[in-house]
């Protein structure tokens, strides 16, 4: 296989300010595309609440919401536990680009909660699929994704790292995650990638509970 090593992971925008967000496409410039995944593994049910109106509501551990059409600016984005609108989990400002496409992610433990946010690729090259993997376990070690006994794909990924996006050939690979030094940490045999489209891969919940959610961006 080629062009599978060392793919420099891409660390995301954690709380602490406003995110800014300005990679990726979408078809009206005056709007951007807001996909959110609830990726906490001991938060509750919540819901999510862009400019003070209910957006998402009841979204449990391994949602992910389809993709929301938010005006191009800053949104203030809020969350709370699923039906108790007293005080926000949290608050922040996300600011979008007209023509881009996101995902905003509630990560880590509940009592360490935090929002992130990655810029979205919707359109693969013509024929392959394009993929990126995302590290959102919060205490699962460093890992390396790659072939069964074989190449590494994407390699040193820390929680909150996601990588960039991999062109790869369309078909089924034996994939799976692993430490830096080859110890397994989940099999993913049987990964079926499809041409013109395009995957964001997350590895989720505890270490001793490791599985991955795929989400497509975009099929052709």
């Amino acid at each position: 296989m080629k062009n599978l090593l060392s793919i420099l992971a891409v660390l995301l925008f954690v709380l602490g300010g406003a995110i800014t967000l300005a990679e990726a496409n979408t078809e009206n410039k005056d709007e951007a595309q807001v996909r959110i995944l609830h990726a906490s593994p001991d938060a509750p049910a919540v819901d999510v609440y862009v400019d003070g109106k209910a957006a998402v509501e009841g979204a449990k551990f391994k949602d992910a919401t389809d993709y929301l059409f938010l005006a191009a600016g800053p949104h203030n984005i809020e969350i709370y536990p699923a039906g108790k609108k007293d005080k926000a989990v949290i608050a922040q400002q996300l600011e979008v680009e007209g023509g881009k496409s996101y995902t905003v992610a509630a990560v880590n433990n509940l009592e360490k909660l935090e929002m992130i946010a990655v810029a979205d690729e919707r359109k693969a090259p013509k024929g392959k699929a394009y993929t990126r993997v995302g590290h959102l376990s919060p205490d699962a070690p460093t890992v390396d994704v790659g072939v069964i006994k074989g190449d590494t794909v994407f390699s040193d990924l820390s929680f909150k790292d996601i990588s960039v996006y991999q062109e790869l050939e369309p078909g089924t690979y034996n994939l799976e995650i692993r430490t830096p030094d080859g110890k397994q940490v989940l099999d993913l045999s049987g990964t079926k990638l499809e041409a013109d489209t395009v995957y964001s891969v997350f590895a989720v919940n505890t270490a001793d509970k490791l599985e991955v959610l795929v989400l497509v961006d975009n099929k052709k």
